[in-house]
């Protein structure tokens, strides 16, 4: 399994478990205004992932994968503010479904592997790529994302976005 269909397994099985999340963020969807993103972040940060429309008129959730490279000496930091601040405030945003920031522990299978310093990967769904862009356009998001973003050591770090299908 090379990475690419490790990656879209991931999305899948991560999304298939949220059906009653999706359901509840769903209520908070416009059908007629989604969007979903078809091309890659234009910069290193997750808050600046582009959207582009798209022809459906269901909205589809989408999970973010951004993998961090958090200084394992500001580790407690990233994992207070990303636990006590970030994920709080996300919770309150229309179309959130999950938040996680997952602590690498190894590859078991493909490659090619995360670079030797990413340490984390931090997981974000969202009913839609327009709630999840009217997400990251808030005060909210500006004012608690840096306490996260701060503690990584890599501002390049690759950021994906999928949509479940």
């Amino acid at each position: 399994m090379d990475r690419r269909s490790w990656l879209q397994s991931l999305a899948f099985l991560s999304t298939a478990g949220l059906a009653s999340k999706l359901r509840q963020a769903q209520a908070a969807t416009s059908p007629a205004t989604a969007t979903t993103s078809t091309s890659a972040p234009a910069t290193s940060t997750a808050a600046a992932a582009s959207t582009s429309p798209a022809a459906s008129t269901t909205p589809h959730p989408i999970v973010l994968y951004c993998d961090l490279a958090v200084d394992p000496a500001r580790e407690h930091e990233m994992l207070d503010a990303f636990h006590h601040h970030f994920k709080p405030v996300a919770m309150k945003h229309p179309g959130y479904i999950d938040l996680k920031m997952l602590k690498l522990r190894k590859v078991i299978q493909g490659g090619p592997a995360p670079g030797s310093n990413i340490n984390y990967r931090f997981q974000l769904t969202y009913a839609s790529e327009e709630l999840r862009q009217k997400w990251i356009a808030s005060p909210d998001h500006a004012k608690y994302w840096p306490m996260v973003e701060n503690t990584v050591a890599d501002k390049g770090y690759l950021v994906l976005l999928t949509e479940e299908v």
